[in-house]
């Protein structure tokens, strides 16, 4: 591997168009940092009254707070790279733990979303969204944490 941490994954996920580079835009990625945490309160007013729009909320959560840390960066999932490239680039560019162990719910939170989206009988009640709001606010808060040591890529 050369250049920093997942660096040949993301330039992967350039390659194929997956990933975009844009400038780099700490405001655009302390906006979805804010977005994310209003998700992440409200999806606990509604659990029980619209689970599936509270679990909606919640995986938009994880989703906004995951690519904050890639705008902060200068990178943006394209259409055709979708929210699988949002996780592959987090899990390639935060490897260890305390990253990982946060960041490692995303592709059951995306899964189960997709479930609530397009299944006919919704698969999550108020308590699956209280479940997985705690997994949700780690990666918020993570992400949070990690948001002021990131540069942009090396294009």
């Amino acid at each position: 591997m050369s250049g920093p941490a997942g660096a040949d994954v993301v330039r992967r996920l350039l390659e194929e168009r997956r990933l975009q580079l844009v400038p780099a835009d700490r405001a655009a990625a302390e906006a979805l940092l804010e977005a994310a945490a209003r998700h992440l309160d409200s999806a606990l007013v509604v659990a029980d009254s619209d689970p599936d729009g509270a679990y909606t909320m919640l995986y938009d959560a994880a989703r906004k707070s995951l690519a904050a840390l890639l705008q902060a960066q200068g990178l943006r999932a394209t259409s055709r790279g979708g929210h699988v490239a949002v996780q592959l680039a987090i899990e390639a560019q935060f490897p260890d733990p305390p990253p990982r162990t946060a960041f490692r719910p995303f592709g059951r939170l995306r899964t189960t979303r997709n479930r609530v989206e397009y299944d006919p009988v919704s698969p999550v009640d108020g308590d699956d969204v209280r479940t997985d709001h705690a997994a949700a606010s780690r990666m918020h808060a993570m992400a949070a944490s990690l948001f002021s040591e990131l540069s942009p890529f090396p294009a």
